[in-house]
C-alpha cells in the first residue's frame, strides 16, 4: 500500500440515528469489502450520545489505522478530540443534514462514492479549531446561531432536511436579544475591538456551516487561521440583504459586518452568551479560540484541492 495511505485495519462506526444511517451501515460494509478495505470491528450506534464512547474504545484498542465514521457534523465533532494529533485517519460517510465538514473537503455524499474515496482516495491533514480545550471542525459562534440550534429538533431535520436551517433561523431571529462583544487578539495581529448590539459572532475553522453557508470566500481548513466575523443587529431589511450573500460568504463585505483573520482571539460578551460549537451548545463566554494546524488526518477524493498532507505518518 502506498506510504500516504493507512496501512492497517479499519473500524466502522455509524450513527444509525442520522437521516440515512441504518441503511448506510449495511451498504457500507458490503461496498468497503468489495473494494478490499479490511474491516475489523463494526458498530451500528443508535444512541448518538454513545458515539464518542464507542470511538474511544476502538482507538484505545490500538490496532486501527483507519476509523470510518458515518454521521453528520455533530458526529464528527464529538470524536475529533480522540483523533487529533494521532496517525489514525478519518474516513467519512456523510450521513447528516448539513454535512458542512464533508462539503469543505469536497467529499462525496453518496455512500458508494464515499466508500470509493475511503478505499482509493488520498490522505490530507486539516486544521482544527479550539474553543478553550475543546476541538471543533467547522464553526463556533454566539448569538443567533445558538437560537437556531435550540429551535432545531432531530424530527425537524429529518422531516425537512437542509431547509430546516433557514426555518429555524427565522424563528430564532424574531426572539433574538442583541448583545455587546469585545474581541482581543493575544498575538497582537489586530488591535482590540468592541462592538455593540450584535446579532452574531462566529469563529470559523472550516469553509462552510449551517448547511452550506460560507464563512468567507477565502476560508479554508488548511490555512492555519480562523475567520472571525461580527454582524450588527441592524434593520430587518439590512439583515435580509446580508442573508442573500451568506451562501457565498460575500456578506463579510456588507455594511454592519466586520471580518478578522487570526490564529487566536478572545471573546468577551455583555451579557455572557452560550457558545454554539459545531451546532452543539457546549460552552459560554468569555472564551479564547485558537487553531491547531494539521491536527486531523482525513481521506478525501484524489481530485480534492481543499487540503494536502504536510505531516506524513509517524
Amino acid at each position: 500500500m502506498p506510504p500516504d495511505k493507512p496501512r492497517g485495519k479499519a473500524a466502522l462506526v455509524v450513527n444509525t440515528r442520522s437521516r440515512t444511517g441504518e441503511a448506510a451501515f449495511f451498504e457500507a460494509i458490503d461496498k468497503l469489502e468489495d473494494l478490499g478495505v479490511e474491516l475489523g470491528a463494526t458498530f451500528a450506534v443508535r444512541d448518538p450520545s454513545r458515539i464518542s464512547e464507542v470511538v474511544k474504545g476502538v482507538l484505545d484498542g490500538g490496532d486501527v489505522d483507519l476509523l470510518i465514521l458515518g454521521g453528520g457534523d455533530g458526529t464528527v465533532s464529538s470524536v475529533v478530540d480522540f483523533l487529533a494529533g494521532t496517525d489514525v485517519v478519518l474516513g467519512l460517510l456523510p450521513l447528516g443534514t448539513a454535512n458542512d465538514f464533508a462539503r469543505t473537503l469536497e467529499m462525496p455524499t453518496s455512500v458508494a462514492a464515499a466508500c470509493e474515496t475511503i478505499a482509493n482516495g488520498k490522505v490530507v491533514d486539516v486544521d482544527l479549531g479550539l474553543a478553550g480545550d475543546n476541538y471543533y471542525v467547522n464553526v463556533a459562534s454566539v448569538g443567533l446561531s445558538v437560537g437556531v440550534t435550540r429551535a432545531l429538533s432531530p424530527q425537524m431535520k429529518k422531516r425537512m432536511g437542509v431547509v430546516a436551517y433557514p426555518v429555524a433561523a427565522m424563528k430564532a431571529f424574531f426572539t433574538h436579544e442583541p448583545f455587546d462583544a469585545k474581541l482581543s487578539f493575544p498575538d497582537g495581529d489586530h488591535a482590540p475591538v468592541e462592538h455593540e448590539r450584535l446579532l452574531q459572532v462566529a469563529i470559523g475553522n472550516g469553509r462552510f456551516y449551517g448547511g452550506g453557508l460560507a464563512v468567507s470566500p477565502e476560508a479554508g481548513m488548511d490555512d492555519g487561521t480562523l475567520d472571525v466575523y461580527t454582524i450588527e443587529m441592524g434593520r430587518h431589511r439590512d439583515l435580509f440583504g446580508i442573508a442573500r450573500y451568506l451562501r457565498s460568504g460575500d456578506f463579510i463585505d456588507y455594511e454592519g459586518v466586520e471580518h478578522y483573520v487570526t490564529k487566536r482571539v478572545r471573546l468577551e460578551t455583555d451579557p455572557d452568551q452560550k457558545i454554539n460549537i459545531d451546532r452543539e451548545v457546549a460552552a459560554a463566554s468569555p472564551q479564547e479560540f485558537s487553531v491547531e494546524k494539521n491536527a486531523l488526518k482525513v481521506m478525501v477524493p484524489e481530485s480534492s484541492t481543499s487540503a494536502r498532507l504536510d505531516n506524513g505518518f509517524g
